[in-house]
């Protein structure tokens, strides 16, 4: 993309994403993640009702008498993204492609996340780690990291979801709210690396997906590919049993990727390119809330 052309874009995902994050997610975006990272305040002695899961054993020993201590919020969180950027995210069959979305929905967050002064970080993947920028304040990190997302060109087309996980796990140190941003067809098997990730950080999946991946076209033949692993295969559309075994696949892929955020104990929410992705983080951030 030219400099001037890329430019421009920045400016206009800037003017939409900055807009909706001070206007529509400032305070759900605050009360959804505040209390994620906690600090030790003080103790004090154990009233009726505290949590015995709080209590200071050295201090209640030390005065004959139970204290518990107390934590405050840390003001600051660090906020990573994690964006996929392999193949299968170039597609789309309605006004715009998965990439597009992807992009706003990151850029939303990131300007979400300055304006409630933290920091911002994020790793692109594929089935390697492509990119990983170090999370950082300041507008000019935020449109850094919008002209990335918009011009980033992977080495790789593959999804690997574990590996990116792992990656995150490893290379954050300090607690931080991580949002998992894929079209989730890897093939890889990421429960277990979710299940780690969520226990050391806080981790929110979502999901953009185009509605034609949900179900196949009575078209007659049509060659299909695979944008990640480049096969093609030529597909009998117009027959009821072709159509109805992609819908059962795509079922099926579903219920276990829901399946693995429910036993990973992750939020989640899937949005379809021809949604209104406002309303459905709005959602996300009520329930968390």
């Amino acid at each position: 993309m030219e400099t001037s052309e890329l430019l421009k874009k920045v400016r206009q995902i800037e003017i939409k994403t900055r807009g909706l994050s001070r206007n529509i997610f400032a305070g759900q975006y605050h009360s959804a993640f505040k209390g994620r990272g906690i600090a030790f305040s003080e103790v004090r002695e154990y009233e009726y009702g505290d949590d015995i899961r709080d209590i200071d054993w050295n201090v209640t020993a030390r005065y004959s008498k139970p204290y518990i201590k107390v934590f405050e919020e840390e003001r600051e969180l660090t906020v990573m993204l994690l964006i996929d950027v392999s193949g299968s995210r170039n597609f789309g069959t309605h006004a715009a492609m998965k990439r597009e979305i992807i992009t706003e929905i990151a850029a939303t967050l990131a300007f979400s996340a300055i304006q409630n002064n933290d920091k911002i970080g994020i790793i692109f993947f594929s089935d390697k780690i492509e990119q990983f920028i170090p999370p950082q304040k300041g507008k000019k990190h935020i449109l850094y990291i919008i002209r990335e997302l918009i011009d980033f060109q992977p080495q790789h087309t593959k999804t690997d979801l574990s590996q990116a996980l792992k990656y995150l796990t490893n290379a954050i140190k300090k607690r931080c709210t991580a949002f998992l941003i894929s079209d989730y067809l890897a093939q890889d098997n990421y429960e277990y690396a979710l299940t780690i990730a969520n226990n050391k950080h806080d981790v929110v999946a979502i999901q953009v997906y185009d509605a034609r991946e949900t179900e196949m076209p009575a078209v007659g033949l049509m060659k299909i590919k695979d944008a990640e692993t480049g096969a093609e295969k030529w597909v009998d559309t117009s027959l009821a049993k072709v159509r109805s075994a992609y819908g059962r696949w795509w079922e099926k892929r579903q219920s276990e990727m829901d399946n693995a955020f429910k036993k990973s104990r992750v939020d989640a929410v899937s949005i379809r390119t021809d949604e209104d992705y406002v309303k459905a983080l709005i959602h996300l951030f009520n329930k968390r809330s």
